[in-house]
């Protein structure tokens, strides 16, 4: 008597896309992003080869990356102009499509986890600012002293840009927002995403990261997305919710969907990448800069991470 084949389940993770290449990504940086990469992919394959849904799959994944102060989110996360930093998050169910989101928040370690607070413990979508933080304070999501985020690599990128006259925003064009995606056993796709933003933001600047259609998105109908690149652009062409829409309502798959809307958001003049999984299995990356710190986790064994743009 043969035994039924094991579900499957897929988990893709992203940590930032941007002017990434052989030339100026050091030796040292390499193995650290494929190093946080990997165990991101460890916590959420942990998740669904037990059987766990895609939700708690992509939380679980997503606050390694926050950890990591090899990229932009929680730990490690870039300086706004007055030398602050302000966390965004963002996390959606497929199957129910309810989404909780974060912005500016100051004194959460892991942002999503408060973002799925905001879903799970509030009858609001997006939380913002001082509100933010009192709301994770009184829902018990662990609190840190800001200076815990802080590190010396991103200081020094604000004051390369402010010693630039002509500096403005990410000089690097290195977009470390971090972010997953997943489709468990059962069939459901969840996203998360989390940033610190870019370097030297002002005035209470929110980008697409924790806003739900535009850098976080996810539908059983479709897909799930997590986005990563020039927030302004992204929010303007709602990426993630593009996307879903032409899987849904014209039928591409995801490759050529993702293609597509990356293709239009680049003629406006912003770049980036996303990151998406269908309800069947089906994955796809894109990315319209040189590289992408990238992964994917798959029952089927698959487990691989990527940064540059010809690793496929």
């Amino acid at each position: 008597m043969s035994s039924a084949p094991a579900p499957r389940w897929t988990l893709l993770v992203h940590g930032g896309a941007g002017i990434l290449t052989r030339d100026t990504v050091s030796a040292q940086t390499d193995a650290a992003a494929r190093a946080g990469l990997d165990a991101a992919l460890a916590a959420g394959e942990a998740v669904l080869a037990a059987g766990g849904s895609a939700l708690d799959a992509v939380e679980a994944a997503v606050q390694v990356l926050e950890d990591d102060p090899t990229f932009n989110s929680g730990r490690g996360a870039v300086f706004t102009f007055d030398g602050a930093i302000e966390l965004d998050a963002a996390i959606m169910d497929g199957g129910t499509r309810a989404a909780g989101a974060v912005a500016g928040v100051t004194r959460t370690r892991h942002p999503v986890s408060l973002a799925r607070a905001v879903m799970d413990h509030s009858p609001h979508v997006l939380l913002a600012g001082k509100g933010a933080d009192i709301f994770a304070a009184e829902q018990n999501v662990e609190q840190v002293d800001p200076d815990w985020f802080v590190t010396p690599e991103r200081r020094a990128q604000l004051d390369a840009m402010k010693a630039n006259p002509d500096g403005w925003f990410d000089v690097d064009m290195k977009y470390g927002t971090v972010g997953a995606v997943a489709v468990d056993a059962a069939g459901h796709v969840a996203a998360a995403t989390s940033t610190g933003g870019v370097t030297g933001k002002r005035w209470g600047r929110v980008g697409d990261s924790p806003l739900i259609g535009a850098g976080t998105h996810a539908d059983d109908r479709a897909c799930a997305v997590s986005a990563t690149g020039a927030g302004e652009f992204f929010i303007r062409i709602g990426v993630a919710h593009e996307i879903s829409a032409r899987i849904r309502f014209a039928g591409e798959d995801l490759q050529t969907a993702a293609d597509t809307v990356l293709a239009e958001t680049r003629a406006l003049g912003g770049t980036g990448g996303v990151i998406v999984a269908g309800p069947d299995g089906d994955v796809a990356w894109s990315f319209t800069t040189p590289g992408m710190y990238r992964g994917r986790a798959g029952s089927d064994g698959t487990r691989r991470t990527a940064i540059y743009g010809d690793e496929g």
